[in-house]
């Protein structure tokens, strides 16, 4: 509530709830970053905040996936409502995607398609916002779940991801941390902001210790197949016979079209758990007071899907390997961080940093806001995801580009450093 217009007063202001649950996303952080950048600074701005590598020449999409779309356009076919969970094409095509490679057959009458991962966390939560209900949800963590269940009212409890071990959950600290109103854990695989891979041992615990608490396991595998190192990418849904998973993903990261807004929850259900508590019935319910995705998109997904090449993927992951490797490599030769996992998934990395060989600043936003101010180089400060004095940097961008940006960063840090630091 508030005064204006000569002391009258309105029955409408802002909304304290909205406020403090943006200020954990990302795009708030970003727009905090940009406001502290030079504009009298020539030089190019290095994004390396926001995994957005689209953009840049090295990362566009397959030809093959931007023909599909336009022949989907173009036929006519597309411009209608789509059905509460999607076109029956799209969900089929989807169902048959994510079956391969897994030991069983996921059903198109499971999937539910919707605009973009942002949605279905949208949508996911919405559901499962009961009042008095809390949510596990990793920490580092990618902040839309948190904003999100910050909005609707549904208690986080943060568990934590062990750098020492590889970034693992801490599943001493889940079995803690639930009770009797815990609905679900997030788990995120593979790991943004941490670019990590949990492997089939580790996520067989993480189901059994679900099963023993009773709550859903959320796997948000939005990198599924965004992997360039030694672990192999295992579903999550491999596991649902031991406890009910709704499976998360888009089209977003491995076809590097985030603009498109396609994505999809999967009940991964062989027992109705879900469906016999009466979960599938309410998200169904809520998504028909959602937004769908463009009908276009989903009448295109069948090409998609289908006729996107091998060689496309491979080539992606190459560069995304290269890009990591020289993240890596180059973070060791800064002396106020340290980078304890070499990301092999994802587009991120987690890079703690240490404000007390630094002369004058404190903490990771002053670092993150000065840094923007004085080379024109954008890094998430770790609060962003829930680790204060960490750094969360995406290294998929231009190569070239990348060099530089590690480059003006091994600068300014040196810098900022205190004097018996320095060569």
């Amino acid at each position: 509530m508030g005064e204006a217009g000569g002391g009258k007063r309105w029955n409408f202001g802002a909304n304290e709830v909205v406020e403090l649950s943006c200020s954990q996303y990302v795009r708030y952080y970003m727009n905090v970053l940009a406001d502290n950048l030079d504009p009298t600074d020539n030089r190019p701005v290095i994004p390396l905040a926001h995994g957005d590598p689209a953009p840049f020449p090295s990362f566009r999409t397959d030809p093959a996936a931007v023909e599909a779309i336009s022949d989907a356009l173009h036929s006519g076919q597309f411009n209608h409502y789509a059905n509460t969970s999607g076109l029956p094409i799209a969900r089929k095509a989807v169902a048959e995607h994510l079956s391969l490679g897994l030991s069983y057959q996921i059903s198109p009458d499971d999937v539910h398609l919707t605009a973009g991962g942002h949605n279905a966390i949208d949508v996911l939560i919405s559901t499962l916002a009961v009042p008095g209900a809390n949510i596990l949800l990793p920490r580092p963590s990618y902040p839309m779940y948190n904003a999100r269940a910050g909005f609707s009212k549904l208690e986080i409890r943060s568990y934590d991801l062990l750098p020492e071990k590889g970034w693992e959950v801490d599943l001493d600290v889940v079995e803690a941390l639930a009770d009797d109103k815990t609905v679900a854990i997030v788990v995120v695989t593979p790991c943004n902001p941490c670019g990590n891979v949990f492997s089939r041992q580790h996520l067989q615990k993480i189901a059994e210790t679900a099963s023993k608490l009773g709550i859903l396991v959320i796997a948000d595998e939005v990198y599924r197949n965004i992997t360039f190192g030694e672990t192999p990418f295992v579903s999550m849904a491999e596991f649902a016979d031991i406890v009910p998973v709704m499976l998360l993903g888009s089209i977003s990261k491995r076809w590097l079209v985030p603009g498109w807004r396609f994505g999809w929850m999967v009940t991964v259900d062989p027992h109705n758990i879900m469906k016999d508590s009466g979960l599938v019935h309410s998200l169904v319910n809520v998504l028909n007071m959602s937004i769908d995705p463009v009908t276009f998109i989903q009448g295109a997904m069948p090409d998609i899907l289908e006729k996107t090449k091998e060689e496309f993927f491979s080539g992606k992951m190459e560069i995304l390997r290269e890009c990591a490797e020289t993240c890596y490599e180059e973070i060791k030769k800064i002396p106020c961080m340290s980078c304890p996992y070499k990301p092999e998934a994802s587009m991120f990395t987690m890079v703690k940093l240490e404000p007390s060989v630094l002369e004058d600043i404190k903490d990771d936003l002053e670092f993150c806001c000065k840094l923007a101010k004085e080379e024109s180089l954008m890094i998430l400060p770790g609060r962003s995801v829930g680790f204060k004095n960490w750094l969360r940097i995406t290294f998929a961008v231009e190569p070239a580009l990348l060099k530089d940006g590690l480059s003006r960063l091994n600068k300014f840090a040196q810098r900022h450093s205190k004097k018996k630091l320095q060569p």
